[in-house]
């Protein structure tokens, strides 16, 4: 398959369709949680080699003018190659996932943070409690948790994953002007795959009507997409 080809072909995931559906503008009184699943694979298309090299380049002239005595500075990890490049991989997803934001590699880099299963459990458990509870009463008593490990397994093998979550401050926030309460962003890289699944979900004020999955597919349209990424 050409690049050309390669950039806007789309696989369909079948396993993110129901829950995407389900937390799409999820209606809970005083406010509305919005949450998407998607999957992205590791494929040569010409806009993300473009900006792989471009990160790579920017990663590089940090590391140049950057001091190991700094203890804010992420020299030490960013001078893996391997390291370099899964950040780059993550910062790539984010532009799928945030296309109207530009994302610094140095920048995104600190507030990136590698993960446990359980950590992630402990955040559905914590913020989506209300919304857990609906999808029981709707699903026959399966867990929203249970439903979601089962998907996201299916599609990469979270045995294999590697963990991270993103928690920017005001400087990395692509939602800082949606008026968000909470939100939370976690990434499963399967490397012998080449894939990672994001998760990102947040609440919302009914007081901001802000639309909020710019890049996600609207109504009447496929819900989950395995999206072709260079690295």
């Amino acid at each position: 398959m050409s690049s050309q080809d390669t950039q806007n072909e789309v696989f369909r995931i079948h396993p993110f369709r129901h829950i995407n559906l389900f937390l799409d503008q999820l209606n809970l009184g005083d406010c509305t949680i919005w949450g998407n699943l998607e999957a992205f694979s590791c494929k040569h298309t010409a806009m993300d080699r473009r900006l792989s090299i471009s990160l790579e380049h920017e990663i590089l002239d940090y590391l140049g003018k950057s001091s190991d005595s700094d203890p804010s500075s992420p020299v030490e990890h960013l001078s893996s190659r391997s390291s370099r490049k899964t950040l780059i991989y993550l910062v790539l997803t984010l532009g799928h996932m945030y296309p109207d934001y530009d994302f610094s590699a140095v920048r995104a880099h600190l507030f990136f943070k590698e993960e446990e299963w359980e950590s992630f459990k402990q955040m559905i458990d914590t913020y989506l409690s209300d919304a857990s509870r609906q999808w029981a009463a709707t699903n026959e008593g399966s867990t929203l948790l249970d439903s979601m490990t089962k998907a996201i397994d299916e599609v990469i093998k979270i045995r294999e994953c590697d963990i991270y979550s993103y928690n920017p401050d005001s400087d990395g926030d692509p939602l800082l002007d949606k008026g968000t309460i909470w939100s939370f962003n976690y990434f499963f890289y399967n490397r012998k795959l080449k894939r990672v699944v994001s998760f990102r979900c947040y609440c919302t004020s009914k007081l901001s009507g802000d639309d909020f999955l710019t890049g996600a597919p609207s109504d009447g349209e496929e819900e989950d997409a395995l999206i072709d990424m260079d690295i």
